[in-house]
């Protein structure tokens, strides 16, 4: 499959009434191609450096990316991270990725499930358990959604979609930058710990590329949330795709808060000391050494959007697999060269952190 060819829409017309599958469109084609990544906040993992071993005492066949996530064992800890839903042109792409996620034993996160909970018909556009009989699959709701809905409405849009675990995402930059956003976020955690109780699969925190803070990562803990995916600052400005679809005269408001959040490795490193089971690291992960340092740092997987789903547009899927192929690649490498035989190995590595992001461990971890 190669996805079909972007569509240049003036998305500033694209107003607070438009409804759900054209936001999901504008959605798709922003991130594919448009100006909506951050200008000058990185990730900082260039303030990661893993210390060279030279004398390894090791194949590159031995070196074993296994590790079990969520319940499941992945064959490498990747995530094809949560991306879309709701749309004829969502749903190829998302058997697309799910059955790569299968072949390479990976995991897939589907993009936000509130348009099947609002439409029925929507649903099959969600679901890849045919193509993905035995992979990791992550569901996906807002924590403002699932705050209005029971037990049993969060339970069915799992079942539905025979997830493994439940994403409740958290974005309130985002929002507020959407014209047609939400603006009333109590009882946030609340919601998630609820979720946590009464559901049968593990409830992830996620954000939405402004990352958790060592604040949010305690009242998390403390309510019982054992999984989070930090969905730091670095890679897609999610404030910056609502900007680019705002009216004129509301762009302002996602000019200024363009560059807002919390570094993805700041993000890694401050929610590991906290002991979650989990931590997914996501927000602008680009390759594999990306992903080496960000387990280096505590992270259980490291998650991909946004160039995944730029490789698939220009390549199909031979062009998409070849993309995680190299990613893959990358963290085995990184692994063989600190010497460690596995991922806890790579845990314990030595590694040198630098410059701002030793800036926020240090004043941010308080």
């Amino acid at each position: 499959m190669v996805v079909s060819t972007v569509l240049q829409v003036d998305y500033h017309t694209q107003s607070g009434m438009a409804d759900i599958s054209q936001r999901k469109t504008d959605h798709l084609d922003l991130t594919i191609s448009g100006d909506v990544g951050f200008k000058k906040t990185t990730t900082l993992f260039e303030c990661i450096r893993l210390v060279h071993d030279a004398l390894p005492d090791l194949s590159l066949d031995e070196v074993d990316l296994s590790s079990r996530v969520l319940g499941k064992r992945l064959r490498a800890p990747i995530v094809i991270a949560a991306m879309t839903g709701g749309t004829d042109r969502a749903k190829e792409i998302n058997l697309e990725l799910a059955s790569i996620a299968e072949e390479r034993g990976y995991a897939f996160g589907l993009g936000s499930q509130r348009a099947m909970h609002k439409d029925g018909h929507k649903t099959t556009t969600y679901q890849v358990r045919d193509v993905a009989p035995s992979a990791l699959v992550l569901g996906n709701v807002g924590v403002v959604q699932a705050r209005s809905m029971s037990a049993e409405e969060l339970q069915a849009l799992v079942d539905e979609v025979k997830a493994d675990a439940l994403c409740v995402h958290l974005n309130p930059a985002m929002e507020l930058v959407q014209e047609e956003g939400d603006r009333d976020f109590r009882d946030g955690v609340e919601t998630l710990a609820r979720a946590t109780r009464e559901l049968a699969v593990p409830v992830v925190a996620k954000e939405t590329g402004c990352g958790l803070s060592s604040s949010v990562a305690k009242r998390l803990v403390a309510a019982g949330v054992k999984h989070v995916d930090v969905s730091g600052a670095g890679g897609t400005s999610w404030v910056a795709v609502e900007t680019h679809r705002a009216s004129a005269d509301k762009r302002g408001l996602g000019e200024a808060f363009w560059e807002w959040g919390i570094p993805t490795a700041a993000s890694v490193a401050l929610t590991a000391a906290e002991g979650f089971s989990t931590i997914i690291a996501t927000g602008g992960v680009k390759n594999g050494l990306d992903i080496a340092k960000a387990i280096a740092l505590g992270a259980s997987a490291g998650g991909i959007a946004r160039p995944v789903l730029q490789a698939l547009d220009k390549g199909g899927r031979a062009g998409a697999v070849g993309f995680l192929e190299r990613v893959e690649n990358e963290l085995r490498a990184a692994t063989l060269l600190v010497g460690a035989k596995d991922l806890d190995e790579l845990r314990r590595a030595p590694r040198v952190v630098t410059g701002e992001l030793g800036a926020w461990i240090e004043q941010a971890g308080r």
